[in-house]
């Protein structure tokens, strides 16, 4: 019996590693075509997660997006967002895996961008602005979201619209972020603010 379990094991692990393979999105495969663009070397791994708009995202080369990775552009399949790329994804990033990124108006993810796991990253947030009226019932509001080349962003971050980050930045795990930060930012928290910071002179130093 222990023969015949390794086999079927060894088995079932081939066929998946086939699956997973022959799954992926690359620039060749069907889907891929399906986007504005995905350089060379892009790989958005198998399984996915919900992916829609695609017409309206750009991947830069050789970016790779892991297991279950929802990006998508809009409310839903079929809409139209005009002629302009909603969501940018720069070369060298990668995506961990169980990441959401929503765009609406504009996400801009720069060079070498990396993410650990189950990251949410979106330009569009539910507003409470009439009392008498059900949230999920009032128009959402966008903000566009820039993170700049070379930063790294946290397992469980969560940037909100309106988040502009410079170069080099670090966001800690499960950070909510919001605001504008600097370059060479290290943020944490929730709500994310600023722990420290680097400088020329000083290095990188705690901020008050």
């Amino acid at each position: 019996m222990s023969f015949v379990r390794r086999a079927l094991g060894t088995l079932i692990h081939r066929v998946y590693t086939a699956i997973r393979h022959a799954g992926a999105i690359t620039p060749a495969s069907p889907a891929g075509h399906r986007f504005r663009r995905l350089g060379p070397g892009v790989n958005i791994a198998f399984p996915p997660g919900a992916i829609f708009g695609e017409q309206w995202i750009e991947v830069g080369d050789h970016t790779l997006i892991g297991e279950r990775v929802s990006i998508s552009c809009g409310m839903g399949p079929g809409q139209d967002l005009g002629p302009d790329s909603i969501l940018r994804i720069g070369r060298g990033c990668s995506i961990g895996r169980g990441s959401h990124i929503v765009a609406h108006q504009s996400i801009d993810i720069g060079h070498d961008v990396f993410t650990g796991p189950y990251v949410y990253i979106t330009d569009q947030n539910h507003v409470y602005d009439d009392p008498d009226v059900p949230i999920g019932r009032q128009w959402p509001r966008n903000s566009p979201v820039s993170i700049g080349p070379g930063s790294w962003l946290g397992a469980g971050a969560i940037i909100l619209p309106g988040t502009t980050l410079g170069r080099q930045c670090v966001v800690a795990g499960g950070a909510v972020v919001r605001g504008e930060f600097p370059d060479h930012s290290v943020v944490a928290g929730v709500p994310a603010r600023m722990v420290r910071s680097y400088d020329p002179e000083l290095g990188w130093h705690l901020t008050t």
